[in-house]
């Protein structure tokens, strides 16, 4: 990772964007449920955008997390026995997480880039992430969550319906309203002023 100098004009603007969507709330909450949800072994980040990022940095706090998700016997992310020290072990731990939490059915629009990540570009993003992650573990509700499930919100489920052979012939005799109707008010009748008087 090249050292970077400071922002000016347009690039500072953009970065001080995207600073000011990070939630501290949010990483309370998010801090809460990877301790409930890992144990009490990952430890706690100090408060703030940069404690959040360092915490999370290497990779292992995240896959221990998406982990915990799965039952046991089928862990999607390997973890090292030690952390990993140099970059890109560190940047693909990250990745193994981001292609585990796709495959746990977090969206492609939901995930944060590594970098955003590991030289803390974007950690809006990231938080966007773990909440996504959350939502869906909290509504897959197959016993593998812990923590509170007010925490996130539930995801809209599919309500399939079942119609029978009758039903769906009935529906067909029904002039839906968004249709139209020819009943009612019609242009019978209406003027619109005088004609056009043509003088030869």
């Amino acid at each position: 990772m090249a050292n970077k100098g400071p922002a000016y004009g347009m690039s500072r603007d953009v970065q001080s964007k995207i600073e000011k969507k990070y939630d501290d709330e949010l990483e309370d909450r998010l801090v809460e449920w990877i301790v409930a949800q890992c144990g009490a072994a990952v430890g706690r980040p100090e408060r703030g955008r940069l404690g959040f990022q360092v915490w999370l940095k290497n990779g292992i706090v995240l896959s221990r997390l998406v982990n915990s998700l799965y039952p046991d016997g089928s862990k999607p992310v390997k973890i090292p026995d030690a952390p990993p020290t140099m970059v890109f072990k560190q940047m693909e731990q990250i990745a193994q997480f981001l292609k585990a939490a796709e495959n746990y059915g977090v969206t492609k629009t939901d995930m944060f880039q590594t970098v955003d990540l590991f030289e803390a570009k974007d950690m809006a993003a990231v938080q966007r992430t773990l909440m996504a992650l959350g939502s869906l573990a909290v509504t897959k509700n197959d016993g593998n969550y812990h923590g509170d499930p007010n925490w996130f919100m539930k995801k809209a489920q599919e309500h399939k319906r079942e119609f029978t052979e009758s039903q769906l012939k009935e529906g067909k005799n029904i002039i839906g309203l968004q249709m139209g109707t020819n009943k009612g008010a019609s242009q019978a009748g209406m003027s619109y002023g005088r004609p056009r008087q043509i003088i030869s």
